[in-house]
């Protein structure tokens, strides 16, 4: 009960996640939790380190969770949780914005990867 308490006390705060709460745990919170938005699978994405992207939400916030290559050849993922996205990021990486012809991976640099939650 302590976890979960201080679980909803750390999505409820600013994006200031505390080192005391793991990156599985907030995961599993948000994928039980949270409402599915959307998600982008690797066929879609053609990413040599990308596999899949998935976007819920939470009390209005964003939280993106991406499960990136272990390198271009391999079909092992390492999952990560990305918190605060502002939906517009998630749009703009999902379908790209005006004029933009990046690739998923420049996309997910871009307008993702600055907001990785801190837990460990």
């Amino acid at each position: 009960m302590k976890k979960i308490t201080l679980m909803l006390f750390l999505l409820f705060s600013f994006n200031s996640y505390s080192q005391d709460v793991s990156c599985e745990d907030l995961m599993n919170f948000v994928k039980s939790k949270g409402s599915y938005v959307s998600s982008m699978p690797s066929y879609i994405m053609d990413s040599e380190w990308l596999y899949e992207v998935t976007a819920y939400r939470y009390e209005s916030k964003y939280y993106v969770i991406a499960k990136i290559k272990k390198d271009k050849y391999s079909y092992q993922t390492k999952s990560y949780i990305f918190c605060g996205i502002p939906y517009t990021n998630w749009s703009n990486f999902q379908y790209g914005s005006y004029n933009d012809s990046k690739s998923y991976g420049e996309r997910f640099h871009k307008y993702i990867m600055d907001y990785q939650c801190n837990c460990y």
